[in-house]
């Protein structure tokens, strides 16, 4: 009973994931074909794991996640690769890249706006002087 419960618990996992990937490369207008020809895995398998029937390891799923755009912890916490409860200092950056709502240019004009923040930031700490009063 216990090993079917927990069997049951990785189908729903992957396909969770699987459904998540289709819907980001939805997002991001790519064919299978096209995302399965920029994370360098075949488009079968791709097909596969798209529908919950692969289980793809850390690297497979590393390099979806750079095809896509978005973060590779959100990929391995939706494989159960990564505890989602866990706490991980996130960078601004790294939380754009993460967000699965964000369109690919949506990131890119977010991250523009920050760093020119940033860099405003930057350039009124240094004219306060060393100590920043």
């Amino acid at each position: 009973m216990v090993g079917q419960s927990v069997r049951g618990e990785l189908e729903d996992r992957l396909v969770d994931l699987g459904k998540f990937i289709q819907d980001q490369r939805r997002r991001t207008h790519l064919s299978i074909r096209r995302l399965a020809d920029l994370s360098g895995i075949s488009n079968p398998y791709l097909s596969q794991i798209e529908r919950g029937l692969r289980k793809p390891s850390a690297d497979i799923l590393q390099q979806i996640a750079k095809a896509l755009q978005i973060s590779a912890e959100s990929l391995y916490v939706r494989a159960g690769i990564l505890d989602p409860d866990q706490d991980v200092v996130v960078s601004v950056v790294d939380a754009v890249h993460r967000d699965p709502y964000l369109s690919p240019e949506q990131k890119q004009t977010l991250l523009r706006v920050y760093e020119s923040l940033r860099a405003q930031a930057a350039a009124v700490g240094s004219a306060a002087g060393p100590s920043g009063a």
